[in-house]
């Protein structure tokens, strides 16, 4: 099937091509031997991640937990590193993702316009 890119490098895809992958709103797009390969994909929305969670039965301490246990500085695998989550929660010297302030982004305001 022929489909023709506007002047806007705007593509308009076959609507049999598309019922073909599914409903999807976005697509991965990459170029590979002179080729477009496009791959439908599926954004999940956040009350499917938090439905997910809840049925893996992950709480919001399991996050935080695991946030901490990501923010330690020394590798978990060493020897007498806690190797659980619940050991690094249990840590004093690791900060608690739910009393974390999260860092900002410094934006200069020495930008000029061309």
């Amino acid at each position: 099937m022929l489909a023709k890119i506007t002047s806007k490098n705007q593509l308009t895809l076959p609507k049999s091509l598309v019922q073909a992958v599914g409903a999807t709103d976005y697509f991965d797009v990459e170029a590979r031997g002179g080729q477009l390969i496009l791959t439908p994909v599926r954004i999940q929305r956040g009350d499917a991640v938090r439905a997910k969670l809840e049925a893996l039965d992950i709480t919001d301490a399991d996050v935080a937990a695991a946030v901490a246990w990501s923010r330690t500085t020394t590798a978990p695998l060493l020897l007498n590193e806690p190797t659980t989550l619940e050991a690094a929660a249990s840590d004093p010297s690791v900060k608690s993702a739910a009393t974390a302030k999260p860092k900002r982004a410094s934006v200069s305001k020495s930008s000029t316009k061309a």
